[in-house]
């Protein structure tokens, strides 16, 4: 109107319109039908937010608080392959393949050496074929398994060793350290089995750092030849080779990582330079 008034329309504005969207969804009818035959396993999503549904079981082992000597050798063995490792220690990580241990075993489980109980029966016969005064023909000594690091050292020294096998974990490693290049010098036959646990077997022991075998029966001297065939291309003849292998220098996963990346914007670098 007239001097600048404004004049505002009092009738309301009608909405527009909604025209109903097509549904592209299938009709509920179905779906109901499905959930009514399935009525007792109704499918619920767990909720693992916080004051909801139990956690599930999770692997913890990371989080364990480890008893020291279960942390003392695990830190060890990631040391051990961490570090640059002398050969003389590394050799004892070439041991003996599992079919010609089979076989080693399978000879030395047939000269085993008798038991306490079996020498209590033996002595006791002796002594009263003594008090009857018969003369009881001992016969030939028996072939037996030797074992004993001192024991197995002198027969080594005296060449009367035919084999001789060392276990790969013996800790302190400096009681066998040493074994290998003595049976090399006396050019006695050696292997390096796994492990302490099954040498000390034949021998009814917990544990042996070694055996050795001086001789055996007729019928087992082709298994031994065999064998000792075996082992002397694995170790009397790669002795030199041996040597000079160190073992270690394998890194972990981050610091194979770290490298990489590293070696990677090097080679970007250089790249740049020479484009």
């Amino acid at each position: 109107g007239a001097g600048g008034a404004h004049t505002f329309s009092t009738c309301p504005k009608m909405p527009k319109e909604v025209k109903p969207k097509k549904s592209t969804k299938p009709a509920p009818a179905a779906k109901a039908a499905g959930a009514s035959a399935n009525a007792l396993f109704e499918k619920r999503a767990r909720n693992f937010g916080i004051g909801n549904d139990v956690q599930p079981k999770r692997d913890v082992g990371r989080f364990v608080r480890w008893p020291k000597y279960v942390r003392l050798q695990r830190q060890k063995s990631v040391l051990l392959k961490r570090l640059k490792v002398p050969p003389a220690i590394n050799q004892f990580t070439q041991t003996l393949d599992k079919n010609t241990a089979t076989e080693v075993f399978k000879l030395l489980n047939k000269y085993k050496p008798e038991t306490t109980a079996e020498k209590k029966i033996r002595l006791k016969a002796a002594a009263a074929a003594t008090a009857s005064a018969d003369k009881a023909d001992k016969g030939p000594k028996p072939l037996t398994v030797k074992y004993g690091i001192n024991h197995i050292t002198a027969l080594i020294e005296n060449k009367k060793a035919a084999l001789v096998l060392i276990a790969h974990d013996v800790d302190p490693i400096e009681l066998v350290v040493w074994l290998p290049a003595l049976c090399r010098k006396m050019g006695v036959p050696y292997a390096i089995v796994k492990g302490k646990a099954r040498l000390g077997a034949v021998v009814h022991k917990k544990t042996a750092t070694a055996l050795a075998l001086t001789s055996v029966k007729k019928e087992d001297q082709a298994s031994l030849n065999k064998i000792v065939e075996t082992v002397n291309t694995n170790y009397l003849e790669r002795y030199d080779e041996i040597k000079r292998h160190y073992g270690g220098s394998i890194m972990g996963a981050k610091t194979n990582a770290r490298l990489a990346r590293l070696a990677k914007i090097k080679a970007r670098e250089v790249a740049a330079k020479m484009g």
